[in-house]
């Protein structure tokens, strides 16, 4: 997926079974490469000013890759010259990693809970619920003040369901929990911080955030292409495509 701004840069997703080959793409497309390595991000700077700035899932990554001079890649006169494949192999080594994590879907009125184990990511505990919460009314008055305390209510009402749940899901795997994602809309997921039963996960939830529609099975189902995948935002140089 990718995301396109008028003659800026843009953001792409890249599955961690692709991003070794996204990156020998980049490499082939721009000219010589270079790799700069941080805990959450790797920069791969090409000849033609082209850059490639690579968001790590579960930071932190380990660091530069070395690769073998006595295996040298025949097609490169210079191993060092093949530091960025090797970074690449293991960026896509940490992205798909097996971890457990925890996965916490919130909207309000919708909300979806799971646990992910294994590599590729297995569904191992989930539970999926709604609470009816009514659209803001465009009458005024009395009428008003009554229907935004009723919305106030049934909100807190699915809030608690929410918290309930994610309780329930995580509870068993709090041990083994290596990481928590939320998702769905931020200002509700927001409301749940107060609930002192969410605590530990919230104490290991990851800063991205994925934006989803109502949560549902199926929904919770796709989150792993979306919080295993390495986002690249991509800065075309002067010379690129040149």
């Amino acid at each position: 997926m990718a995301k396109r701004g008028s003659g800026g840069p843009r953001w792409v997703e890249v599955a961690p079974e692709r991003i070794t080959g996204w990156v020998e793409s980049f490499a082939q497309r721009h000219g010589e490469t270079s790799a700069e390595v941080a805990p959450d991000v790797v920069v791969f700077r090409a000849a033609d000013g082209a850059v490639a700035e690579c968001h790590m899932p579960f930071p932190p990554l380990g660091g530069a890759a070395s690769p073998d001079p006595a295996s040298p890649d025949p097609a490169s006169p210079d191993p060092a010259g093949q530091i960025p494949a090797y970074q690449a192999q293991l960026m896509a080594e940490h992205a798909a990693a097996d971890r457990t994590v925890g996965v916490l879907l919130v909207r309000l009125g919708g909300y979806a809970a799971g646990v992910f184990s294994g590599a590729p990511p297995r569904l191992e505990a989930s539970k999926v619920g709604a609470r009816l919460v009514h659209g803001r009314s465009a009458a005024g008055g009395w009428s008003q003040h009554r229907f935004a305390r009723r919305r106030e209510k049934q909100a807190a009402t699915a809030l608690d369901a929410a918290a309930d749940t994610a309780a329930a899901v995580f509870g068993p795997h709090l041990r083994q929990l290596d990481a928590v994602v939320l998702g769905g809309d931020r200002r509700t997921v927001a409301g749940l911080r107060g609930d002192p039963r969410l605590a530990p996960y919230f104490d290991r939830a990851v800063e991205r955030f994925l934006t989803v529609p109502d949560p549902r099975l199926a929904v919770l189902r796709e989150t792993p292409r979306m919080f295993r995948s390495v986002r690249i935002r991509i800065s075309e140089g002067e010379g690129a495509g040149h």
